[in-house]
């Protein structure tokens, strides 16, 4: 039995590292410069801007607001809000804030998934053709000249773009401020680098555009909690690469209170681990056929559970270690303390650094690392509960409050 958990320990500790160095290598091309794709056309796309909305009454004009505000041609746009199964004023606010608003009511498809592919449906049906459509939540507000980078990489071709997503509110407690960080580093580390590199870039729910002409060939059909990765994995599948506009930002809301937090990102998980179980295979079977490393980087970033999961119980083996140096323990590693010790410590001076290169650098920095060190740690249990609750899709709905304008944001 005792060599039975001394191998669960060095396969833990091995694949531990082998997915934080795979991380870690992909991460640094964020820093080395694509070369530019030349355009391939000059001209404003037209697009329909959905905004997607469920009880959001007080944050819905604001976001109706910033899109009407957009640097951008305004007779190439269009502002609808999706009120989904609304039971306050969202549909009569977004209405005086000047979008077109279509009502849905659905009580057994519920979920932003649905919500959308609904109203896919509607534009279609439209006299008017539009070249993409572009998919916001009603908590965001939106830089002014979002739509003009998403233009530029529609120029170059790309059919599929995801902006950057920024925080609207990361100073309003220590889970925002936690949460804003992962965004901030995961903009960089993992989106720059993937741009940079030639491969796929992540749907992040809000701020993407996808050209209507991919979603009539494929379809939507992303209706998992996760909607955003599950579309994603099947461009990947269509040999789609989704491209990076790093200049296109979305100020979203993040949670205020762990509660929120902890819900939310519980249904992350679920909906992650969901999409590994149905496409984790489809994704390696394409990597060996086609000896591509696009879909194995899809597959390798559905395995983020897993990766979460092991970096616990490296974590628990450490300190067990250093509390009992002279026991012999079945956590004993095959790596050499100093080495895995250094691999750990290595990634936490690691965010700094990508703070510092962001420009993200302010006097809550210090608190506000320590808090996301704790933050990073809690989601341990959520990945746990995410895949042990993998088949259950009831939908949460974060409730939003943040009442911020664009003009609060870029002032």
């Amino acid at each position: 039995m005792t060599d039975i958990f001394l191998w669960i320990g060095y396969i833990v500790q091995i694949l531990f590292l082998m997915l934080g160095a795979y991380y870690f290598t992909i991460s640094l091309f964020a820093f080395i410069p694509r070369k530019n794709r030349p355009n391939i056309t000059n001209k404003h796309h037209d697009y329909a801007l959905i905004v997607a909305a469920h009880n959001e009454k007080q944050v819905i004009a604001n976001m109706v607001d910033s899109l009407k505000q957009l640097n951008y041609p305004k007779d190439k746009y269009s502002i609808f809000v999706v009120a989904d199964n609304c039971t306050d004023d969202t549909a009569e606010i977004a209405r005086n804030a000047g979008a077109e608003v279509f009502e849905r009511f659905n009580d057994t498809q519920k979920g932003k998934g649905f919500a959308l592919e609904w109203m896919f449906d509607k534009i279609y049906e439209m006299d008017r053709k539009y070249d993409s459509v572009v998919i916001f939540d009603a908590d965001n507000i939106v830089d002014k000249d979002f739509l003009y980078h998403i233009n530029e990489q529609n120029n170059k071709g790309y059919k599929v773009v995801q902006g950057y997503i920024d925080s609207k509110n990361p100073n309003d407690s220590w889970v925002s401020y936690s949460y804003s960080v992962g965004f901030w580093t995961s903009n960089k580390l993992f989106q720059t680098s993937r741009y940079n590199l030639g491969l796929g870039c992540q749907l992040c729910g809000t701020g993407f555009s996808v050209e209507v002409s991919v979603l009539k060939e494929l379809g939507w059909g992303a209706t998992c909690l996760t909607e955003d990765m599950e579309f994603t994995m099947k461009l990947c599948l269509n040999n789609v690469r989704v491209a990076w506009a790093y200049d296109a930002i979305v100020y979203d809301e993040k949670p205020i209170t762990f509660k929120q937090s902890w819900k939310q990102r519980v249904r992350w998980m679920q909906g992650h681990a969901d999409v590994f179980c149905r496409f984790f295979k489809k994704l390696m079977v394409k990597t060996f056929k086609e000896k591509s490393i696009f879909p194995f980087d899809c597959a390798i970033y559905l395995f983020q559970p897993i990766r979460i999961i092991t970096m616990g119980a490296v974590s628990i083996m450490g300190w067990l270690q250093n509390a009992f140096p002279d026991a012999n323990l079945v956590v004993n590693g095959y790596i050499p303390t100093p080495i895995m010790n250094a691999f750990v410590i290595a990634q936490f001076f690691w965010l700094p650094f990508v703070m510092c290169v962001e420009k993200r650098i302010t006097r809550k920095v210090i608190w506000g690392y320590f808090a996301y060190i704790i933050y990073s740690f809690t989601w341990i249990p959520i990945a746990i509960i995410g895949i042990i609750k993998r088949n259950e899709h009831e939908w949460y709905h974060t409730q939003h409050t943040r009442t911020i304008n664009i003009n609060e944001m870029t002032n």
